[in-house]
């Protein structure tokens, strides 16, 4: 599974996540988390289509398909159990 972070400094929510994800990355060392900033990584995130909704956090298979889009904060449990039940 790959995971796509789109953050910006400016977001208060995206500031909240980041320790959420702190903490994910420790529990599933070998997920591929490929962290983006919506105002310097500009090209990459307009290929993502999120319009101006912060933090953004897109979820792919090992085809590369999306499986999850989630927009705004979320709770640590609803992360990890997402990608303790699809993280193979």
């Amino acid at each position: 599974m790959t995971v796509v972070k789109i953050n910006a400094l400016w977001c208060s929510g995206c500031l909240v996540m980041n320790k959420i994800w702190q903490k994910i990355a420790k529990d599933f060392p070998n997920l591929d988390i490929e962290n983006l900033d919506y105002d310097f990584d500009n090209n990459e995130v307009k290929k993502y289509n999120i319009g101006n909704k912060l933090p953004v956090v897109i979820f792919f298979d090992e085809q590369n398909k999306e499986i999850q889009r989630i927009i705004g904060e979320t709770s640590y449990e609803i992360l990890y159990k997402f990608i303790e039940g699809n993280n193979k």
